[in-house]
């Protein structure tokens, strides 16, 4: 009898009038003995599944996942020791040039020097120097800065010639906040303007 003949007739079979004792299963037809089976068979599958197959996949999907990073983490590291000399050299030049800024950053005892300095460059511009103020020290991260404000008066060629001498100065001094008002003659004019200083931090400071 084929499966197709098994499930017309169990269609057209009572139920009601099979006994199913399972100690009898042997008198059973055989369209019931192989839904019965088919139950079994689905149950255990569904248990193994569950239990084995379903926490594998889980384990199958973290470790294609940690792959994948260790894949890119390779790829990362590859790209970085393929540009290792590369990143050497840059290295040394990056130190090279913060030795270079720290050495134009006069400590605490020779900012009254530079301060001098930055008063001489006035003179020599030939600008009249009026007032020198020295302002509350700004504390930065590896320097400090010292702003100070200064009062002049002369023309726009001795502005120049200051902001000039200024920047050939071997200390780092930056001027700010200018302002210029017309004084009582045709050419004077007066200047405030703010130049900053900045000093190294010494080894208690920081």
């Amino acid at each position: 009898m084929s499966m197709a003949d098994s499930l017309k007739k169990l269609n057209e079979m009572d139920l009601s009038d099979i006994d199913l004792d399972i100690n009898k299963a042997g008198s059973w037809p055989i369209a019931v003995k192989v839904i019965v089976w088919l139950i079994l068979a689905g149950i255990v599958f569904g248990g193994y599944y569950h239990f084995t197959i379903k926490d594998q996949l889980a384990s199958l999907e973290r470790k294609q996942q940690e792959e994948q990073s260790l894949r890119t983490k390779f790829s990362q590291r590859s790209l970085e020791a393929a540009n290792l000399d590369a990143y050497k050299q840059q290295l040394a030049e990056m130190r090279e040039r913060f030795g270079t800024m720290v050495a134009q950053l006069p400590s605490k005892t020779q900012i009254p020097g530079l301060l001098d300095d930055v008063a001489e460059k006035v003179a020599e511009s030939g600008l009249t120097l009026g007032n020198m103020k020295i302002q509350g020290e700004v504390s930065q991260n590896f320097y400090i800065e010292l702003p100070v404000e200064m009062q002049m008066s002369g023309n726009y060629h001795d502005f120049g010639g200051f902001v000039s001498g200024v920047a050939s100065l071997p200390r780092i001094v930056t001027l700010h906040d200018f302002s210029i008002t017309r004084g009582k003659s045709g050419d004077d004019l007066s200047m405030t303007i703010t130049a900053r200083t900045y000093r190294y931090k010494e080894q208690d400071e920081q």
